[in-house]
């Protein structure tokens, strides 16, 4: 068994988890780090798994530093190909498909998985998500000697795919319940120009049904969909959200809810433990997005190193990488009371979401008016002060 005197073991490695590597390794040069990962570690940009297609790029040309690599130059014991099957927060354990490792404070980067449809059909195994780099190759394999692909899901994942797919040279079908993109970040002005650019890209949406059954036919695949249309496709790909992998720490008696619940030092219910990435749940609020998983990443390495520290997120606008129209959006809180403010233009949407006092709570701009974006953050109440 490994049980240095103190020993920081981390689960996973992805960016939440190198994050805090690196950012722990500038405060302090002597802590035992232990970085455990189901696959191999290598460091790469999970956002450029949806723009990457129509650039060529391979998943080996998406890796920015291999894990070796990283190990070296931070000092950590790297555990690559490494399954964890259960934590034992009172014996300060895990248990590895490499044996047991102790630790004496464990971090949870664990990352969501993509949700998984309950699709009907002969060939419902043969429809793909990509949320790692090894989904990615994947992807791009069954991509070659296709024409037609079919992406599930009109969200921020379905439609940068879209674009990224559309402009790779691909046929695509977007097939959504919904009635415009992004309907949960855009109000319709936003979501119909976005649905606009996407058409004139060559992109074919089909709104107010799902896909329901997946058959293999001689050539190709048939989506069967819940009005009845079919629909012939080469690939399917679907992007209807993640779920965040709380399994492990609900075993373990951990407190969660929609992600593992932590604090604002990122402490979950077992002090000792912590969790940060699209794993984690903060006052209610899981945010699978870059820029808080480094504000997160940064709090817990100073935590980590016996400084004190409050995670705190300022307003972050997600930028959607859809080319074909930029489009950039600060969503209000959810039930928070106002009013959308929208300004339409040939070439962009500007919707500011006011509240009842005049006080700017969120924006969503499109074309043109992404412009405005520096200027507005500056108005943005923090999301977490």
């Amino acid at each position: 068994m490994i049980a240095p005197a103190q020993n920081l073991v981390i689960v996973g490695s992805g960016l939440a988890a190198w994050t805090v590597v690196r950012e722990l390794r500038k405060l302090d040069a002597h802590t035992s780090i232990t970085l455990v990962t189901r696959d191999n570690g290598d460091l790469y940009s999970k956002p450029m798994l949806s723009n990457a297609l129509s650039s060529g790029k391979t998943a080996a040309q998406l890796v920015s530093t291999t894990s070796a690599a990283m190990a070296e130059q931070h000092g950590v014991k790297l555990m690559a190909h490494t399954e964890v099957t259960a934590i034992d927060p009172v014996a300060c354990t895990i248990s590895t498909s490499q044996g047991t490792v102790a630790y004496s404070r464990l971090v949870l980067a664990l990352g969501a998985d993509a949700v998984r449809l309950p699709l009907q059909g002969d060939a419902a195994d043969r429809v793909l998500s990509v949320n790692d780099l090894q989904d990615y190759a994947a992807f791009r394999e069954r991509l070659q000697g296709a024409r037609r692909v079919t992406v599930i899901g009109a969200g921020l994942i379905g439609c940068e795919f879209a674009n990224d797919l559309v402009a790779a040279g691909y046929e695509v079908d977007v097939v959504d319940p919904g009635t415009q993109p992004l309907g949960r970040l855009l109000p319709p002005e936003a979501g119909d120009l976005l649905q606009r650019a996407l058409s004139d890209a060559g992109v074919r949406f089909h709104w107010g049904s799902s896909v329901q059954a997946v058959h293999a036919q001689p050539g190709d695949l048939q989506l069967e969909l819940a009005n009845g249309q079919r629909l012939g496709t080469d690939v399917v790909l679907s992007a209807v959200g993640l779920r965040p992998r709380t399994a492990l720490a609900q075993a373990a008696g951990l407190q969660t809810a929609q992600g593992i619940v932590v604090n604002r030092q990122l402490q979950t219910s077992q002090p000792d433990i912590y969790a940060l990435g699209d794993v984690a749940e903060v006052e209610g609020r899981s945010l699978p997005y870059v820029m808080p998983l480094m504000q997160a990443a940064r709090t817990l390495a100073a935590h980590l190193a016996g400084q004190a520290a409050c995670l705190r997120y300022p307003a972050m606008p997600v930028v959607v990488k859809t080319p074909a129209l930029p489009v950039v959006v600060s969503p209000p809180a959810s039930g928070v009371a106002g009013q959308w403010q929208i300004e339409t233009s040939t070439d962009g949407v500007d919707a500011r979401f006011v509240g009842h006092d005049g006080t700017l709570l969120g924006f969503a701009l499109a074309g043109q008016a992404t412009t405005n974006k520096t200027a507005l953050q500056k108005s943005l109440p923090a999301l977490l002060a």
